[in-house]
């Protein structure tokens, strides 16, 4: 009789790698002081510190820029002592990230992947592309968005800017479903035709944009035929209102405050319609 198979953890911490302060770290691959090295010494400390605390998802994105700092840091290295140093802490990182790698993409094969990230109030620098971009590859055609609140003007905008984000990507984006909730105040009418010129400005793009009402639809939930699926506690209604028409964040939202809320990001082999 077959018997399931329980995926383990990465390994512990390499002796080598274990949690230093950004000054022992320099001293240990004999970095210098300039703002390069520092820089390496300073991600790669936070990679360790999340690493240890079984943040894997934060840990590889900061071992993958701190390998990249030191490879700069060793391409401008002379000294041949210092470069064999280098090599060898390189090649410790490096495998550490491939373990993390691994077990991570063993999670989402195994739908069990899981990653939050918390929006603190104010906080900048979460535009949808920002905050999508890693999860649109060429391989998504069709896209589900559920959220209740796409009804006044600012959040057709920002319904449209996720949909211009979608063209943009190097995703192939051929059908787009939306399930909103629909506006029964003065709003509707604006609402409906605010939609369908979207829809109109999509298909003219090669895009589908099917709509659906629900009067009982309460989560916010977006997912991706790739198999990411990621729910946002107020949905694409995170962004504060600028302070003026000229105030920086107005156009870019990287610069526009946002409100708090929880971004949690899934990974499952398939997602289902609407």
């Amino acid at each position: 009789m077959a018997t399931s198979r329980k995926r383990s953890r990465p390994a512990q911490l390499h002796p080598g790698l274990r949690r230093r302060t950004t000054p022992g770290i320099m001293a240990k691959f004999g970095l210098g002081q300039d703002p390069q090295s520092t820089a390496a010494a300073t991600v790669l400390k936070r990679a360790v510190e999340l690493d240890s605390e079984s943040r894997y998802p934060q840990a590889l994105v900061c071992y993958q820029e701190g390998i990249d700092l030191l490879l700069q840091v060793l391409k401008g290295t002379k000294d041949n002592t210092k470069r064999c140093n280098l090599r060898e802490k390189i090649s410790k990182y490096m495998d550490r990230a491939e373990n993390i790698k691994k077990y991570l993409d063993q999670e989402k094969e195994d739908g069990k992947y899981h990653k939050q990230i918390k929006i603190e109030e104010n906080a900048t620098g979460f535009s949808y592309e920002s905050l999508f971009r890693e999860y649109l590859h060429e391989t998504v055609t069709e896209v589900w968005i559920e959220d209740p609140y796409i009804r006044h003007t600012h959040q057709l905008y920002n319904f449209l800017r996720f949909c211009e984000m979608l063209i943009k990507r190097p995703c192939k984006v051929k059908t787009i479903h939306l399930l909103t909730s629909l506006d029964e105040g003065i709003e509707q009418a604006q609402q409906s035709r605010g939609l369908q010129e979207i829809e109109e400005s999509l298909r003219s793009h090669g895009v589908l944009l099917e709509v659906q009402y629900s009067s009982s639809i309460h989560d916010r939930e977006i997912r991706f035929n790739n198999g990411w699926m990621i729910k946002i506690g107020r949905g694409l209604d995170y962004f504060k209102k600028p302070q003026s028409h000229f105030s920086l964040g107005y156009c870019d939202f990287d610069l526009r405050p946002c409100h708090e809320t929880t971004v949690d990001i899934f990974h499952k082999k398939h997602t289902k319609n609407i």
